[in-house]
């Protein structure tokens, strides 16, 4: 009776894909003078599928992506661009905070190096036990020197921080962004100090 045409071999079946991508040829083709294509052509020429055809090559994109957003970060960590900062950097406040706790001398800083002379001295301690119990003194006498100094910093700096910002300057987690600073040795810092000891902002 009556048989199906069956389809040709060159025929391609249309996908979605294809449809976006003959959309795309047909804006490119419309150019000055030519008329501007149909909003259904154009929409059509945005959708993009949501599973990318090569998984595989997408995550490797991806992560070299990220990479280059982090080289970027850490290079402007080092030069001061403000621009490229990390997020948790970025902002005149906390470049008035960080500045402000690099140009001052924090016994916090010089935590690090008495912790690590305390673990040289307990190697001798079993040798010379007077050492080590003066070690463990010290150490607590440090810390706590060291957080009421802390503690005094942050306070003076809050009074500078709404003096120069205002009262209705954003102070929660300034605090602990300003005391963890402090606690860092000054050239392990970053950002990288852009101060000297003893320079401090302008208020």
């Amino acid at each position: 009776m009556f048989s199906r045409s069956k389809p040709s071999d060159d025929a391609v079946p249309t996908t979605g894909t294809q449809d976006a991508v003959a959309a795309a040829e047909a804006i490119e083709r419309a150019g000055k003078g030519r008329p501007t294509p149909k909003r259904k052509v154009s929409q059509a020429a945005n959708k993009r599928p949501l599973v990318p055809d090569d998984r595989r090559a997408a995550a490797k994109a991806a992560r070299a992506k990220q990479r280059a957003a982090r080289d970027v970060e850490y290079q402007a960590m080092k030069t001061g661009d403000e621009k490229n900062l990390p997020y948790r950097d970025r902002g005149p406040v906390k470049r008035y905070v960080r500045d402000m706790v690099d140009a001052r001398r924090n016994v916090a800083e010089y935590f690090l190096f008495l912790a690590l002379a305390f673990l040289v001295v307990t190697l001798f301690g079993n040798q010379i036990p007077e050492l080590a119990v003066f070690a463990i003194l010290a150490v607590y006498v440090v810390v706590i020197v060291a957080i009421a100094d802390t503690f005094i910093m942050w306070r003076a700096l809050k009074k500078r921080l709404v003096a120069k910002f205002g009262e209705g300057v954003e102070l929660r987690g300034i605090g602990r962004y300003a005391a963890m600073r402090a606690f860092q040795i000054r050239r392990a810092r970053l950002p990288k100090p852009m101060v000297k000891h003893g320079q401090y902002p302008t208020s």
